[in-house]
């Protein structure tokens, strides 16, 4: 479980330092992020094309996922059992 936790907190810290790198102050509060059809996913899609689940943090009644293939990594959050909805990290 610590194993886990870890993961999560190195993946958590390299994206906020790509984030920084990338001069990018976030999206303000009250908007919601804009993002490409392209970029958007499902857990189900990127499980079928080979990417894997490195870490899952809680987040309030929710998880996000974090999930990895070569150089390419997304987050995802659990909305339900069923529904789920992905962006790219890098």
């Amino acid at each position: 479980m610590q194993a886990l936790s870890l993961a999560a907190a190195l993946l958590l810290s390299a994206s906020a330092a790509f984030a920084q790198e990338a001069g990018k102050l976030g999206t303000p509060l009250g908007h919601e992020e804009a993002q490409p059809a392209a970029e958007q996913s499902s857990m189900g899609d990127l499980l079928s094309k080979g990417y894997q689940i490195k870490a899952a943090v809680p987040n309030g009644g929710k998880f996000v996922v974090f999930m990895q293939k070569d150089q390419s990594a997304y987050a995802c959050e659990m909305q339900s059992l069923t529904a789920s909805r992905c962006g790219t990290l890098n």
